[in-house]
């Protein structure tokens, strides 16, 4: 009995688990992103960091990630039989729940702080997802890069945030004021 599999099998397995894994990416966090937007008056209240790009860009940005991020999850789902495939994913589920987490906290909760708390659980997550993966198919820690120097910036900016609205934004400064009042 042959265990080694052929080329072709390979390719037909990574493209089975590539069509599984960038479409649910893609679904997840687009749900995420219904939980939390950047269309409320909190938001367009806060004063903007210099650094912050233009709205359009975080969703090209999250739509190309998560596509590579599909495709790393494909790479290293497909490699059967390698050592540490299955702790590879199932750590980078565990991290994935705090990049899915971060937008409800940050726009849904306004929490800016506890957000900021959420994206170093992810950049830390992330490093050691892209070292898992690393072991299991090296392509699909590469992939992974962009996302890591992503999640990087959204870190200092999401500091720069809190800087540049220490008091949390003017919907949170409102109902201070009017739990003070009571």
């Amino acid at each position: 009995m042959n265990l080694i599999a052929s080329k072709s099998q390979l390719r037909a397995s990574f493209a089975r688990w590539a069509l599984l894994f960038v479409p649910l990416i893609l679904l997840l966090g687009s749900l995420s992103g219904q939980l939390g937007s950047s269309d409320t008056a909190w938001f367009a209240g806060l004063r903007k960091p210099e650094i912050f790009p233009p709205s359009a860009v975080f969703g090209i940005a999250w739509s190309v990630l998560f596509v590579l991020i599909g495709l790393a999850l494909a790479f290293v789902a497909s490699a059967w039989g390698a050592h540490g495939r299955r702790l590879a994913l199932g750590v980078f589920a565990l991290h994935f729940i705090g990049t899915l987490a971060w937008t409800p906290v940050f726009f849904g909760l306004q929490e800016m702080r506890i957000a900021l708390w959420v994206l170093v659980y992810v950049v830390v997550s992330l490093f050691v997802v892209v070292l898992l993966f690393g072991r299991v198919r090296k392509v699909a820690a590469l992939l992974l890069l962009p996302y890591l120097g992503w999640v990087a910036f959204a870190s200092v900016l999401n500091y720069e945030f809190i800087i540049a609205n220490p008091a949390g934004g003017e919907t949170r400064q409102a109902q201070a004021a009017v739990r003070a009042a009571l």
